[in-house]
């Protein structure tokens, strides 16, 4: 498993332990000792460490990836040539069943060097040969993350800058528990991609998201301030400049974040038989909520 170092993949291998996997995880760095796992150190451009991690596996998935890099070429290295060296640790080291993490970005490569890196990925999966299922994410949201940390902060102060158009949604734990039966299941998911969400019709309009995000912080009323395309793309550029490496909100960020749908795609859901969201996702958005505060974020 790639990944399970970070905000999704660790919840992933925290469920994959629970129902009884034994993992072999790639780290950068060395971590505690903990049953269930056994930790390989190593890199997703270090092919001794991936075959290492491959080695008599049931099933690779590839979690791990890049979101908030500053050139076309990062993204291509972190996204596409990892996807590639992982899809090669697995064919050589005899394994069929892969799963792969992607993202709903993946639809639109034009739009992003995100997008575009993360469906050159796809097309390396489907190009395997291997028994693969590919999971496209849309906004996960969940304890850990701080990608959504900044809507969370602006929810409790009462006002939230929100742009066009509509998303779809998921709280990690229900995309852990996906990615542990789509791991588990012997046949039916194979060569499938899928879309999963929160189970909400037509996805969540993002203003609807930020008051509910304002509902689970306590605040009963919310100010929304619409935030247009162009002032969002002007924004990533004067990130860049300002901030340079360290830039947030990248003009490549900006033009995703600026897309009026990142909605799941109606037929792309996992069967019912495999998976369904469980959770209400405004009881998750309170959950999110009290770790945050607990640990101090919020």
């Amino acid at each position: 498993m790639t990944g399970a170092t970070g905000f999704v993949g660790g919840a992933t291998m925290r469920d994959a332990i629970a129902a009884g996997w034994q993992v072999r995880a790639l780290t950068r760095r060395p971590r505690p000792e903990r049953e269930g796992v056994t930790w390989i150190a190593g890199a997703l451009d270090d092919k001794g460490s991936l075959a290492e991690m491959a080695a008599g596996a049931d099933v690779v998935m590839h979690v791990a990836g890049v979101v908030n890099v500053p050139t076309r070429a990062a993204f291509e290295a972190g996204n596409t040539t990892a996807t590639a060296n992982v899809v090669g640790a697995a064919r050589n080291a005899g394994v069929t069943r892969f799963v792969h993490v992607s993202s709903l970005a993946a639809r639109e490569p034009a739009l992003s060097n995100y997008g575009w890196s993360k469906e050159r990925a796809e097309a390396v999966v489907m190009a395997s040969g291997l028994e693969w299922t590919i999971v496209r994410p849309p906004a996960v949201f969940g304890p850990g993350d701080t990608e959504m940390l900044d809507l969370f902060r602006m929810a409790q102060r009462g006002i939230a800058l929100v742009p066009p158009g509509r998303l779809s949604a998921i709280y990690v734990d229900e995309l852990a528990r996906l990615l542990v039966a789509v791991a588990a299941d012997p046949g039916a998911s194979v060569g499938q991609v899928y879309e999963p969400d929160d189970g909400t019709p037509t996805g969540w309009s993002y203003r609807g998201f930020a008051r509910a995000v304002a509902q689970a912080v306590g605040r009963q009323r919310l100010s929304t301030l619409a935030t247009p395309a162009s002032l969002l793309k002007a924004a990533g550029r004067l990130d860049k400049l300002v901030r340079r490496s360290r830039a947030k909100l990248t003009p490549d960020r900006a033009r995703y974040i600026a897309h009026p749908d990142w909605v799941a795609t109606e037929g792309k859901a996992p069967p019912l038989a495999l998976w369904r969201p469980e959770l209400d996702t405004g009881k998750a958005l309170a959950e999110t909520v009290r770790w945050y505060r607990r640990e101090g974020w919020l």
